[in-house]
């Protein structure tokens, strides 16, 4: 009888030994696999945006603030961050698509302004970068033809005009659609140089761009103006765009949680104010005659409800730097 029992009693103990020992390998593997986990979501998330087109183009460095603000801000949540751009200089917008639509591709980010094809192509983080100031268009024109633009008063009266743009860039579908000629240009430098040399009248530049543009190509392009007394404008949005894979809508989940944050805390504001106060003042838009025109290309989803993503002249609180 006591044998049996000591017989029994050992049949216990080694159940209990090997129960002990499942145990500990389960621990230990979920220690390991939460220990992996963790370091995964620590790891340095690289972002690699287009570079400029050129030496002479200031137009993204505002954008690039953003997103490094936007990164800084959910460090804690997703861990650090290293931001650079690519080796090749001047990208051209179908070389930038080409390489966010493989895998191996040399960027994984960049900003443009949206439209409903692009939306279906990569993921928006619809949280407009610059606030929609790109739709606010002021003209570079000749010296010699100021004159005429005093008469413009109406778009039947500025349609007279020929318009340049970039090749591809989402403006001339807008400007077309709305009864405008363009006249499209490969090389952003050469631009400005078209149309010193006749070839369009208007090189139409957002309100933060026309500025810095004419300051660093005046010299170049001496009888280039900025005209005083017209702005033309459309709703245009600018987003950040990522990939439509896994490691794309991890990506835009933090940039958009990092933007969300910073429209909620005023920094958003802040950088925006930071960067394109001085322009603003120079377009004096309050002195304009401001043409509208519809932006048939804009996704329904685009967040116009939401008047704290946007800068409009008009209304005091957005056109001021307080939140």
């Amino acid at each position: 009888m006591n044998r049996q029992v000591i017989q029994g009693d050992g049949m216990e103990f080694k159940k209990w030994i090997n129960k002990q020992r499942w145990c500990s390998k389960f621990t230990i593997i979920t220690a390991t696999f939460l220990a992996l986990v963790t370091l995964q979501a620590r790891a340095e998330t690289l972002l690699i945006h287009p570079a400029a087109e050129s030496a002479a183009d200031p137009r993204y460095q505002y954008d690039w603030a953003v997103l490094r603000a936007a990164m800084d801000e959910t460090v804690d949540t997703f861990g650090p961050y290293k931001i650079q751009e690519a080796d090749e200089l001047g990208m051209v917008q179908k070389r930038v698509d080409y390489e966010m639509q493989i895998p191996t591709g040399s960027i994984n980010v960049f900003v443009r302004a949206t439209s409903i094809d692009l939306e279906k192509l990569f993921l928006p983080i619809r949280i407009p970068v610059d606030r929609g100031i790109l739709g606010y268009r002021v003209f570079l024109v000749r010296n010699a033809d100021l004159p005429r633009f005093a008469s413009v008063h109406k778009l039947d009266e500025l349609r007279k005009f020929r318009f340049g743009q970039g090749k591809d860039w989402i403006d001339v579908q807008i400007l077309t659609s709305a009864g405008f000629t363009v006249i499209e240009g490969t090389n952003y430098d050469g631009l400005f140089s078209m149309l010193t040399h006749l070839r369009f009248d208007i090189f139409s530049r957002s309100i933060d761009e026309a500025f810095s543009e004419y300051g660093k190509q005046q010299e170049s392009n001496p009888t280039m103006s900025i005209e005083p007394s017209l702005v033309l404008h459309y709703p245009l949005p600018r987003y950040f765009f990522v990939r439509r894979d896994p490691q794309g809508k991890q990506l835009a989940k933090r940039i958009e949680k990092g933007m969300e944050k910073m429209v909620r805390d005023g920094s958003l504001v802040k950088l925006f104010f930071q960067f394109k106060k001085q322009q603003i003042t120079q377009a004096r838009l309050d002195k304009r005659a401001v043409l509208n025109i519809s932006n048939p290309l804009l996704p329904p989803e685009t967040p116009l409800s939401r008047r704290e993503l946007w800068y409009d002249p008009l209304d005091p609180i957005s056109a001021s730097n307080k939140k």
